[in-house]
């Protein structure tokens, strides 16, 4: 049987080169079709046609469309088992593993926005994630268990969550609470990581070269 190859839709300094840096961690094969943030290239109709809500990432797969993060990067890891990335069903650490991914999206990314927009959360019981710091001491509680969400073991919830917080700290979005930097840099410490903002960094100076 021949390997599995996607097609990845991608755009420079955005949150899909969590997803470059999970295929690289996957070793996976993809081919990479490059949008341009600053040319509002995903919001032009050929990339719409692919994803109506004009976000990156995005992967197709034997026809299928997935976004969304937490849903690509699940997809993913069971698609490319080489190096194990994702508990397989019956493993007891897939049932958290599936937590962490989707606390991800349901949780985190809204009580995050809020807090950037100073706005305030609707009453904990009706807000999808209660409260920023409930949130985010549940968030804390987990890594320091460590050295990784799943305790010992390093998985595709890792590449997520530790691209997230390196931005999201970046931008003062985060606490840069001891916990939360020393989980960062183990995650960015992995070589497939270090590769994928190598390759990250050089698209986004060529787009550079051309809008200049």
């Amino acid at each position: 049987m021949s390997e599995p190859r996607v097609t990845f839709f991608h755009a420079p300094n955005s949150r899909s080169g969590g997803t470059l840096a999970l295929l690289e961690e996957l070793e996976a094969d993809y081919d990479m079709h490059v949008l341009s943030l600053g040319a509002k290239q995903q919001r032009q109709p050929d990339y719409l046609a692919v994803n109506p809500m004009g976000k990156v990432p995005a992967i197709l797969h034997d026809g299928a469309l997935i976004t969304e993060q937490p849903a690509v990067y699940l997809y993913l890891a069971d698609l490319f088992t080489k190096h194990q990335l994702a508990p397989p069903i019956g493993d007891p650490l897939r049932g958290p593993y599936l937590r962490w991914m989707v606390f991800y999206g349901s949780c985190f990314e809204p009580a995050l926005v809020d807090r950037s927009m100073k706005r305030e959360p609707a009453a904990p019981s009706t807000c999808p994630y209660g409260d920023f710091d409930t949130m985010f001491k549940t968030l804390t509680e987990q890594l320091e268990r460590g050295p990784y969400l799943l305790g010992e073991r390093f998985s595709a919830v890792d590449v997520l969550w530790g691209n997230a917080l390196n931005w999201t700290t970046m931008f003062k979005l985060v606490p840069e609470t001891p916990v939360i930097r020393a989980y960062i840099d183990r995650v960015l410490s992995r070589p497939a990581i270090k590769r994928s903002h190598e390759k990250d960094a050089a698209l986004a100076a060529a787009q550079a070269s051309q809008a200049a």
